[in-house]
């Protein structure tokens, strides 16, 4: 049996991973390319890319999965993470907010995990509010896999063929 990772841990081993592969930044705007910045990927995919509005899909139609997890969690399940549309004057920004939490007026907070591109004034760790139609995709680890993350597998196409296989190893399979 593995040792059991600490929180703070936990939530380091989260950032890294978000940092170096495509956990970082996916923005929807107008070109279709690979952009790197300050060590967070950036991946511009066209707003009307179907591979990535039907994984957005299958995540928003997945949701209920992540909320009974968070709700209440297995002793297994930590790191619950939403990455969630932020509009921005060239489109949109999606970006995986951690620490989420619900709010009494039916919205939601939680903070950046990595550092807004197109959001002025924005920067990694600050709290922001948003509602539940702006979310794009959810994930949070079972036994040190990564459950959850549609948005990232129309991705891993995109990325270097070793960080790629890395990370489809670490996600659980259903």
């Amino acid at each position: 049996m593995a040792p059991r990772l600490t929180q703070p841990l936990k939530w380091a081993i989260l950032a890294v991973i978000t940092g170096v592969t495509v956990f970082g930044i996916l923005t929807i705007g107008p070109k279709p390319e690979v952009e790197a910045q300050d060590r967070s990927p950036v991946i511009d995919v066209r707003t009307a890319d179907a591979e990535m509005n039907a994984a957005i899909g299958r995540a928003r139609a997945t949701l209920p999965t992540f909320w009974a997890s968070y709700d209440a969690p297995k002793g297994s399940e930590t790191g619950h993470s939403l990455k969630v549309r932020f509009p921005t004057r060239n489109g949109a920004e999606h970006i995986w907010m951690a620490d989420v939490k619900k709010l009494p007026n039916g919205t939601y907070s939680a903070r950046f995990a990595n550092r807004p591109r197109d959001l002025p004034g924005k920067r990694e760790g600050d709290l922001a509010e948003f509602r539940e139609v702006d979310i794009s995709d959810w994930m949070f680890t079972r036994n040190d896999k990564i459950v959850g993350g549609e948005t990232i597998k129309p991705l891993l196409k995109s990325m270097p063929k070793a960080d790629a296989d890395a990370l489809r190893a670490r996600m659980e399979q259903p």
